[in-house]
């Protein structure tokens, strides 16, 4: 009997260091330091979306995935009786992080800031350039402090542009600085940006962004079409307009915000569409 008594003694004890083992005391759990966890992409915890197509309503998107009007206002902050623009992307169900409002405010640059160089005849001065610091929703519903360059004739402009975005719930997919906002990119070929001292591609024509009066909206999304040669390399999947998906841009839609003030979109042109650029001159 006694041995018996040992025998099961030594079970329970084997049995209580088999359970620690797998499954974790309080107390060992509470002394043992946390294992690092990799951070999620932003994709892994975003929230269902809809992309607004035209005649949509609050209530017909509402009815279409079995939600309630209400709720759907209540998670993308559209007060009655507004309903959303097209190209507006809105959350399905309740945003992680909820949006904080809009801001904005003008910066001077320094030629450092701008990579000003007199050796290549750029055609506008630093002095003359400004940084427009707004708002903007990116791909996952979450709101950033982004920046853009412009000429300074525009500056103002560009604030109400990006404040009309902003209202219509248009998602960009980056603005600098990118590796506080988008850390997760490296390509700087997505980023929705302006002034660049450069040449239109293939030409030997001042390009608009030079002049900071050229802005491309996420480029990927909205690429250049010329011919067969389409422009960024990860803008095939784009090139068919009639589809709505983040970031593209329609007429009608968010281009509006653009075109209402006074800048004409390149999506519009003959010889080439250019759906990510706008500018003043219709160049």
């Amino acid at each position: 009997m006694k041995k018996f008594l040992a025998f099961l003694t030594a079970l329970t004890l084997l049995a209580g260091f088999a359970a620690d083992v797998v499954f974790g005391t309080a107390s060992a759990a509470r002394a043992a330091p946390m294992t690092p966890v990799a951070p999620r992409s932003p994709a892994d915890v975003t929230p269902p979306y809809h992309v607004v197509r035209p005649r949509e309503t609050i209530k017909k998107i509402a009815d279409f995935y079995g939600i309630k009007p209400a709720q759907l206002r209540a998670w993308n902050g559209i007060e009655k009786p507004n309903q959303p623009s097209v190209d507006a992307v809105l959350h399905l169900a309740k945003p992680p992080v909820p949006l904080t409002g809009w801001r904005s405010w003008i910066e001077r640059v320094t030629p450092a800031q701008v990579g000003w160089d007199p050796a290549k005849g750029c055609p506008v001065l630093p002095a003359n350039l400004r940084k427009v610091w707004v708002t903007y929703i990116d791909f996952y519903g979450v709101g950033h402090s982004g920046s853009i360059v412009v000429n300074k004739a525009i500056a103002a402009r560009v604030q109400r542009i990006f404040l009309a975005l902003y209202r219509m719930r248009f998602r960009i997919q980056g603005m600098a600085p990118m590796s506080i906002n988008a850390p997760y990119i490296t390509d700087m070929g997505t980023v929705t940006a302006a002034y660049n001292c450069r040449l239109v591609a293939g030409t030997s024509t001042v390009s608009q962004h030079a002049y900071g009066l050229g802005i491309d909206v996420n480029p990927v999304q909205n690429p250049m079409i010329r011919g067969s040669n389409i422009d960024p390399t990860q803008g095939p999947g784009f090139a068919m307009r009639t589809a709505y998906r983040r970031g593209m841009m329609h007429w009608g839609g968010a281009t509006r915000a653009f075109t209402t003030n006074g800048l004409y979109w390149g999506g519009h042109w003959h010889s080439l569409k250019d759906y990510m650029h706008f500018s003043t001159t219709n160049k």
